[in-house]
């Protein structure tokens, strides 16, 4: 069916609104245009915590070619248009959660700090912090899913300087030792290396290595997913019987990666075995209907998986402005 909606009709229809406001005229447009946004922050609670989600800002990957990999490029495309997103250029966001657990403040990876090597548009982490009124001394403890640059970036400012003076810090030991290899400095490696360097060796006195299965703090248990990096990790995440899994990169994109988790990832270490975590976990996470929270989905990356044929949906929980 099809709709003619003719200049005269829009004028019927017009008639409470004011033909001024419809014709272009200035009766709506007294105000000036404003170019803010909301606080970049979103709280919810799990048990007896209280979660607040805070942003690095948006991460443009930009075109999928040669970022995604293995089905064909047609493909890719149309999954993107099919669900009204930009074939041409992949936005991530960058969701970090602070987890109240009444004795601990634990954040959760820390952006890309001071690198622009994504763009002007990240780097706003303690901007966010600030506007959900939680200052970096108040943080008691912050863990790291991985060792790339985009979690591990807002450690220490332009100076070098420590922006969380009271925290320990958590890390897998084989992707520590990985990440600040010298000897990957000559590789294209190059630019993440050098990050990693800048932010974890400050700290290296601070860090404690956690283990597949390991409760690294009280209701936060570690769970290997190899493949992105060596020592890439998720999180299950409980307080007085409910949990949530804070995913880090077990999959970068809500369609692409769950539609078709077996697809390949150019940033993974090993593109495979990246594969086989994101399957294997999606798979317990889905029938066990555990709520999960990915870094890089669309803010605040709060939701369910379910699963489908051959792969995952996505399902985003609704915001819920009233605690």
């Amino acid at each position: 069916m099809t709709y003619d909606v003719s200049r005269r009709s829009l004028l019927g229809l017009g008639v409470g609104l004011g033909a001024t406001a419809l014709m272009g005229g200035s009766a709506l447009a007294r105000a000036p245009k404003l170019n803010t946004q909301p606080s970049y922050f979103y709280r919810f609670n799990l048990g007896g915590a209280q979660v607040t989600v805070v942003s690095d800002g948006p991460l443009p990957l930009g075109p999928p070619k040669g970022t995604f990999v293995g089905i064909p490029d047609e493909d890719i495309k149309k999954m993107l248009t099919d669900n009204f997103l930009s074939p041409d250029n992949i936005v991530l966001e960058q969701n970090s959660p602070i987890v109240n657990m009444g004795d601990k403040l634990v954040l959760f990876d820390t952006g890309m700090g001071t690198s622009k090597a994504f763009g002007p548009t990240t780097g706003r982490q303690q901007k966010s912090m600030a506007e959900a009124g939680i200052k970096p001394e108040e943080i008691d403890a912050v863990v790291f899913t991985h060792a790339h640059i985009d979690h591990i970036g807002g450690v220490v400012d332009d100076s070098g300087k420590v922006l969380f003076p009271n925290a320990q810090f958590y890390i897998a030991q084989s992707d520590f030792d990985y990440w600040t290899d010298e000897g990957k400095m000559g590789s294209p490696l190059k630019d993440f290396v050098v990050h990693a360097r800048k932010n974890l060796l400050p700290v290296r006195d601070r860090l404690v290595f956690y283990k597949d299965g390991q409760e690294v703090l009280p209701g936060v248990t570690a769970m290997a997913a190899p493949g992105h990096t060596v020592g890439h990790h998720i999180f299950m995440i409980t307080s007085d019987g409910k949990s949530m899994a804070f995913l880090g990169d077990l999959t970068h994109h809500q369609i692409l990666l769950l539609e078709k988790p077996r697809m390949q990832f150019s940033y993974d270490t090993d593109p495979k075995q990246a594969a086989e975590s994101r399957v294997k976990m999606l798979d317990m996470l889905a029938a066990n209907k555990i709520p999960v929270m990915s870094y890089h989905y669309p803010w605040p990356g709060y939701g369910h998986v379910v699963k489908t044929g051959e792969g995952f949906h996505y399902i985003a929980e609704p915001m819920n402005m009233i605690l």
